[in-house]
């Protein structure tokens, strides 16, 4: 097996001068930046501005591709030799490669043959979170089923990093690729919009979650929404809807279950939105019966999952699943999108009554990308 192991090591598939480009390149600093930055940048979508965002994607994505193909060759317990963990590693191997034998940009023409590059790039990553998985997958029965992975807090570290900087990466390609392809228009400004209505996002979550519920379970809970329908603040309504939506459907997950078999309706789960000065909070209140004391640290950590583990290749929405039950991904990636931007998530839990989360969002948007 260690034999087999060492035949897939990074220096006996790549060339000696891409190796110590990669290793050179790991050892560079990464350049975060902040969503107001973005909206500031973005908001004038000149050829000039478009010419300097592709020259700084030049330079920093193989910076950040670079640290994380450092960080998967050299992962504890037999990690790195995991097949589904080497076929990620070479896929940023390749857009690495990919990345640096792009010719320097220097006029528009440039910029339109790099946004394909980077389009292309952005395509081949779609399903890194479920083949990870996998070998997360594999990893656990190694270890036993009963070491979870919050008795491996090394492995559940690299994950918080691999997962924040895989945000990252698709968040500058994804903005940049957006202000190249579509002519400006109000309120949007890249995957950005200037007025995402929260209580908007939340509504559209919770008819979604409801959906999966009812396609699950036959029926669903109500939810109940409380909050100023007109106010605005900027954000990324798909990282907002993300994460509503996965705490939306936990909740009715869990409320569905306990009260299924009850001779009266389920208790409605409860949605807040509050507009504060520096935060706007989103509560997401629950009585499904709550989450044991000890069984709260689990929750943060991956592959933690009461459901059935379904791990699919080839999902359209490579984001974040659409069935998220099972993964055991959809807690600790939404509070990593919610830290992505200075924000935050947290759960306080009542046993024997009840959940509840509270989503912070960062509203001033000053607070450049946590770098792993």
């Amino acid at each position: 097996m260690a034999a087999r192991a060492a035949v897939r090591r990074l220096a006996d598939t790549v060339t000696r001068d891409v190796l110590e480009d990669i290793y050179r390149y790991s050892f560079m600093k990464q350049t975060g930046v902040s969503l107001k930055y973005m909206m500031d940048f973005g908001s004038y979508p000149s050829k000039r501005n478009l010419l300097l965002s592709s020259q700084f994607l030049h330079n920093e994505l193989p910076v950040r591709l670079a640290h994380r193909v450092a960080e998967l060759e050299n992962l504890p317990h037999g990690l790195s030799s995991k097949a589904p963990v080497l076929k990620v590693r070479d896929w940023y191997v390749d857009s690495f490669t990919d990345l640096r034998s792009f010719p320097e940009i220097q006029n528009v023409g440039d910029v339109a043959r790099f946004t394909n590059l980077i389009t292309r790039v952005k395509m081949r990553h779609n399903d890194v979170m479920p083949t990870m998985a996998m070998g997360i997958q594999q990893l656990k029965e190694d270890l036993g089923r009963n070491v979870g992975l919050n008795e491996i807090p090394e492995i559940h570290q690299f994950l918080d990093r691999f997962y924040l900087s895989r945000i990252g990466i698709r968040m500058l390609i994804g903005q940049h690729v957006a202000l190249h392809n579509s002519p400006p228009s109000p309120n949007q400004i890249g995957l950005i919009c200037t007025k995402v209505s929260p209580v908007e996002v939340a509504q559209n979550a919770i008819d979604d979650a409801r959906s999966a519920c009812m396609r699950t379970y036959g029926s669903a809970p109500e939810v109940h929404v409380y909050g100023d329908p007109h106010f605005v603040f900027p954000y990324v309504p798909t990282h907002l809807h993300q994460m509503l939506f996965e705490l939306i459907k936990n909740s009715l997950r869990a409320v569905q279950e306990r009260f299924q078999d009850a001779d009266h309706e389920c208790p409605p789960i409860r949605v807040v939105v509050a507009d504060g000065i520096e935060d706007v909070t989103i509560k997401i209140s629950d009585e499904g019966g709550g989450i044991p004391r000890s069984g709260l640290p689990k929750i943060w950590t991956y592959l933690y999952s009461t459901a059935k583990n379904p791990v699919v290749l080839g999902r359209q929405d490579h984001e974040l699943p659409n069935v998220m039950a099972g993964y055991g991904y959809g807690l600790p990636i939404s509070r990593l999108y919610a830290r992505y931007f200075g924000g935050d998530l947290q759960v306080i839990s009542m046993e024997g009554y009840g959940t509840d989360a509270y989503l912070h969002l960062n509203r001033l948007g000053n607070v450049q990308e946590p770098l792993p």
